[in-house]
């Protein structure tokens, strides 16, 4: 799964990375323990709201929460159970298939954490991370859920969240936890985005089509356990 992870990247260095066009909301301050319910960056390809049928454009969004609130959910609280979604069922799970066919996107991350047990059931965190530089490509899924409280020509009406997909894990992760996040080499960053990919056989396609990453995983500080800890030392390798 992924339930916390490290974001630290500039938004120069983020749009750059990821060939971004435009950007919306505030830039984000750097974050060593991103944690769900949070307001994160997603990457994703749209066209304006305004003009449908001009080019989509590249975006990088720093106003979106983690957690999906599907747009027929008459409580956005769901979002809190809804932070990942299992890559193998997205394009028919009720909650997913409708993002997944209209709304991908992509989640930067320098890295993740994962938590496995020692001998005497203590829970120990490890920080995965890939072996080249620049941030990681999650794979996720947004949505914009419309509050029903506000008129519709509020502007904060529309309440933007999103998913990080996950799939069976192997490789250096595998002993750790058995799922890890999708993580998209540079080469399917764009099919991934592309808005025109809509058929849901597709999308599944692409996704069996992804190759493992190679991740790297290391023991860190369990200080990282609470999210109210949030500082560069998290990421320090506990055994040098």
């Amino acid at each position: 799964m992924c339930g916390r992870y490290a974001s630290t990247g500039s938004r120069r260095d983020l749009v750059a990375a990821f060939d971004a066009t435009e950007t919306v909301g505030q830039e984000l301050p750097a974050s060593y323990n991103v944690a769900p319910t949070q307001t994160v960056n997603v990457v994703l390809e749209r066209a304006p709201r305004d003009t449908p049928d001009a080019d989509p454009a590249r975006i990088l969004n720093s106003q979106v929460k983690w957690g999906l609130v599907p747009s027929w959910a008459r409580d956005p609280k769901i979002g809190s159970r809804m932070i990942n979604a299992r890559s193998e069922t997205i394009t028919q799970k009720p909650a997913f298939k409708a993002a997944a066919a209209r709304r991908r996107c992509i989640v930067p991350a320098d890295g993740y954490y994962e938590w496995t047990k020692n001998d005497e059931g203590a829970k120990i965190p490890f920080f995965l991370h890939g072996d080249t530089e620049g941030p990681l490509a999650m794979a996720g899924l947004y949505e914009l859920w419309p509050n029903p409280k506000l008129p519709e020509d509020d502007p904060g009406r529309w309440l933007w969240t999103c998913t990080v997909l996950t799939r069976p894990a192997t490789d250096a992760t595998g002993h750790i936890h058995d799922r890890s996040p999708v993580i998209l080499p540079e080469t399917f960053i764009g099919p991934w985005l592309d808005p025109t990919l809509t058929d849901r056989d597709d999308v599944d396609a692409l996704l069996n089509s992804i190759p493992e990453p190679h991740l790297i995983p290391y023991e860190v500080s369990t200080a990282v356990n609470s999210p109210r800890n949030n500082r560069p030392d998290l990421l320090t390798p506990v055994h040098r």
